[in-house]
């Protein structure tokens, strides 16, 4: 077989060279489609209601440079209603992989200006795609989410892609940190996704999520309300509790999910990583030597005694706005993550009632599924009397703050700084629901209820008969103080293990919990219990 000549050679090479160019020109033209989205002028629309595009929030979400994308080239195969006319790539969501912080994150992006970002089969199966990933590789799933909602011309392929990201929702809880951002509309079917992830983030003036919006609320139930009132960010941060954060904007948002990310593990076998820190584990805090009023009557800030206990600057507030008698979030010690529980006596006196109770059990489980150390402090006077709470689930609700407590396997360390009053005491991680270490401050009154109430209830007929009732009263009143208001009968019980000096709480919660680092218990072998919902 005769070889070939110089020019036939060259002339092969100049054939795969221009094969190998219309290839490269194919594949640049297919990105600078896929990134230009729903086109500039949608885009340009975007900004002008002050949101950013789909893919301007993942390069602000993600470390410069470390956003791997999937499926850019994925197109809709629906072949109605004109639909075969308009297959833009990526179908309305941008979808990958990155890091925060050096650490790897799955994420997806819903693209309002394709389609109004509505989900269709494609988009779905895109989500769906992403969030299998995050649980095989063990790494949290961050949703950027800003959607009309259900594509209507595919019918119920696109509730179905709903349903199946549901699922995988489910699937995922407990196994990988689930964040989600509100960067636009949320309405319908769409809004329960995010309400099953950890974590909702929302932006004021921007965010909405409702199941049925303002027309349809007007029709039903003749109310006139705004998307804001009816569910904007601050509705559902102070009034409906599904946002746990509220935001002025975007770049907020994205900046606030960074910072909450690093106090997080990748996932359930997994502990979260240790920041160093220049503040000394033996550092006193004198200041909350004064901080309790002599006064019990009095309320003091409990925000005060966490953020002069934890690592500087550390403390990072979950649902804020939401329930503010009692306060979680998390913060460091010693550089070691932990989750915060405390009663809020600024607010209707630290007292638990329906809205207090859901919240902290909420934050208690997220912990314990995440291997987060739940330090408590405790100032509570019971729970909420009266027809509404009672008649609303009071009994219930509460009860999924105590079996959360309970349930527990992490860490626990309480410190009860004043009132521990009735069966709030048992609820706020007693040693009887396994605390591991409980401390109390000289201030703490350990008690069935307060002093008065308790002598009003004792000495009623002693009081009635004296001949000067409020004197005696006060006497009375003083005894029973000086007999349980205080700690050291429960310290006599072993149900404290020391009471400490408030200066020292900070020395004594790292040393807690440096000693319970190997901790280990479990509970009894169940498919899985069955909180009271």
């Amino acid at each position: 077989m005769a070889s070939k000549s110089a020019e036939q050679i060259a002339d092969d090479q100049a054939k795969q060279e221009a094969a190998t160019l219309r290839t490269e020109e194919l594949l640049a033209s297919y990105r600078r489609e896929a990134l230009m989205g729903g086109g500039e002028k949608r885009m340009a629309d975007q900004h002008k209601k002050g949101k950013l595009t789909a893919r301007e929030r993942l390069t602000l979400l993600l470390d410069e440079g470390s956003f791997e994308e999937f499926g850019m080239f994925v197109r809709h195969r629906s072949h109605d209603f004109g639909l075969e006319k308009q297959r833009p790539l990526g179908d309305g969501v941008v979808t990958g992989c990155g890091r925060i912080y050096g650490r790897f994150v799955y994420v997806f992006s819903q693209d309002f200006t394709v389609f109004g970002g509505s989900l269709s089969e494609a988009h779905a199966e895109k989500i769906v795609k992403v969030m299998e990933m995050a649980m095989k590789n063990g790494a949290p799933i961050i949703g950027l989410n800003d959607s009309g909602g259900a594509r209507i011309q595919e019918g119920v392929v696109s509730l179905g892609g709903y349903a199946d990201i549901f699922l995988l929702n489910t699937l995922a809880s407990g196994v990988v940190p689930q964040i989600s951002a509100i960067l636009g509309p949320c309405a319908g079917g769409a809004v329960y996704s995010p309400a099953i992830t950890d974590f909702v983030w929302m932006v004021e003036g921007t965010s909405y999520m409702f199941v049925t919006g303002p027309n349809v609320v007007k029709t039903v139930t003749h109310e006139d309300v705004t998307s804001e009132d009816l569910g904007g960010a601050d509705t559902h941060a102070q009034k409906s509790g599904v946002a746990h954060f509220a935001v002025a904007n975007e770049l907020e948002c994205l900046d606030g999910i960074r910072t909450l990310i690093t106090y997080l593990p990748q996932n359930n076998k997994e502990k979260a990583p240790a920041v160093s820190t220049d503040d000394p584990s033996d550092r006193v805090c004198t200041l909350l030597d004064t901080l309790i009023p002599d006064n019990p009557n009095k309320p003091y800030d409990i925000k005060q005694v966490i953020e002069e206990v934890v690592d500087k600057a550390s403390f990072f507030e979950v649902h804020r706005d939401y329930a503010t008698n009692i306060v979680v979030g998390f913060g460091r010690l010693a550089g070691e993550s932990i989750g915060i529980v405390a009663n809020q006596p600024l607010s209707m006196a630290g007292v638990l009632d329906i809205d207090s109770s859901v919240k902290g059990a909420r934050f208690v489980r997220f912990c314990d599924a995440f291997n987060i150390p739940l330090v408590v402090f405790e100032d509570v006077p019971g729970f909420l009397p009266g027809t509404d709470q009672e008649w609303r689930g009071i009994i219930r609700h509460g009860a999924k703050l105590l079996y959360a407590f309970a349930e527990a396997t992490v860490p626990k360390v309480t410190i009860i700084t004043r009132k521990a009053y009735g069966g709030a005491y048992d609820v706020m991680n007693s040693k009887h629901i396994r605390g591991d270490m409980n401390y109390a401050w000289p201030t703490a009154e350990i008690a069935v209820m307060g002093p008065k109430g308790a002598v009003e209830i004792i000495f009623r007929k002693e009081i009635a008969e004296s001949a000067k009732p409020i004197e005696r009263e006060e006497e009375l009143i003083n005894d029973y103080r000086h007999r349980f208001a205080n700690p050291f009968i429960a310290a006599e019980r072993g149900y404290i293990d020391d009471v400490i000096e408030p200066r020292d709480t900070r020395l004594r919660l790292i040393r807690a919990l440096q000693m319970l680092r190997t901790k280990q218990d479990t509970n009894p072998w169940k498919k899985h219990g069955n909180i009271p919902l």
